[in-house]
């Protein structure tokens, strides 16, 4: 079965709701999944519940202790930076070819499909030379772009599609998630991200309740091809 990298057009947009609705979803229906997040910064161990790869452990239905969080996201850093700056903070470095590696096991290893999610936006530097960008076609895996709708988004997710585009990624779909608080129309931004990109599914998602359901979820699972 397919696995799937989730990248976003940048921070904050709900790369991780979007991954835990997925995968709440293809359980569900009885498809097995694993989901990875192999580097995450801004990470707090007092409150690793909170964080993104303890809402991955919950979506999967895996207990939130130090191993499993050690198994999900190897690479955990305090600092709220881009992961190269964050290890940068704690004297350390992301080892590229260990995180590609990594990925590459969990995938090897895996009964079904893998969520690999990433960090921040398609650009974002992970060391001194690398990009989530090279990460991404590195692993060669299709990829699942996400994006908000926040005043600015329409720029940054086209932009985004245009350097997957370049790098000749697979690009299956974009999922633009509500951004709280945004006064921009969001069915406009949806419609006007569509528009520019007709060969590419674009698919809504309103904000939600934590955990809650949508019809979305199984859009996007049979867009990357997961159902």
């Amino acid at each position: 079965m397919p696995s799937i990298f989730i990248t976003a057009s940048g921070t904050d947009v709900g790369k991780t709701f979007v991954a835990a609705g997925l995968i709440r979803y293809l359980r569900k229906q009885g498809e097995p999944i694993d989901a990875v997040k192999p580097i995450i910064s801004g990470f707090d161990p007092a409150r690793a519940g909170e964080s993104d790869s303890g809402v991955l452990l919950r979506a999967l239905g895996l207990p939130l202790t130090e191993e499993e969080i050690e198994d999900i996201s190897p690479w955990r850093f305090a600092a709220p930076f881009s992961p190269d700056m964050a290890a940068r903070h704690e004297g350390k470095e992301v080892d590229f070819d260990q995180l590609v590696s990594f990925c590459e096991t969990a995938i090897k290893e895996a009964d079904g499909s893998v969520l690999v999610e990433g960090v921040g936006g398609v650009m974002v530097p992970l060391d001194q030379d690398s990009t989530v960008l090279d990460w991404i076609t590195e692993l060669e895996l299709p990829v699942l772009l996400v994006a908000g709708s926040y005043l600015g988004s329409i720029s940054h997710t086209l932009t985004a599609a245009e350097v997957l585009d370049q790098e000749e990624c697979d690009l299956r779909a974009i999922v633009v998630s509500e951004s709280e608080g945004s006064h921009v129309p969001f069915y406009e931004t949806v419609a006007t991200i569509a528009r520019f990109l007709p060969a590419i599914e674009v698919i809504a998602l309103p904000r939600l309740a934590a955990g809650e359901e949508h019809p979305a979820f199984e859009q996007i699972a049979k867009s990357c091809g997961l159902v």
